[in-house]
């Protein structure tokens, strides 16, 4: 059972930039997509990002695109998600998860998840 443990949220003003990370056990990491999700309160768990086996292919929701950076380092497994000109409605609960390319589906447990707070 992969372990996800993430990390790096906190309050910031809109337009401003945060950096996530995940940090995974398991020897497998390397060997799966992985993906962003975030909750905001009161709404569902929303698909964000995600990114290939092979940090090359990535893809992200129109909300996001152009604003939002998700990589990978696989020596470390850990995957990341750069967030730049940051807007009150990105305020949310972000996790990660493991997600099948193609898909915005996530496998496995979740882990605790790190709150983003955008204030206007």
């Amino acid at each position: 059972q992969v372990q996800l443990v993430e990390s790096g949220g906190g309050l910031v003003q809109a337009g401003g930039s945060l950096r996530l990370s995940c940090a995974a056990s398991g020897s497998t990491f390397s060997n799966y997509g992985m993906g962003w999700f975030r909750q905001a309160p009161g709404k569902e768990r929303e698909f964000v990002a995600r990114i290939s086996a092979s940090g090359i292919n990535t893809y992200y929701v129109d909300s996001v695109k152009g604003r939002f950076t998700i990589s990978r380092d696989n020596a470390k497994n850990t995957v990341y998600l750069q967030m730049n000109s940051l807007k009150p409605e990105d305020t949310a609960v972000y996790s990660c998860n493991r997600v099948p390319w193609g898909t915005s589906h996530a496998l496995g447990a979740w882990g605790q998840g790190t709150l983003v707070t955008v204030s206007s």
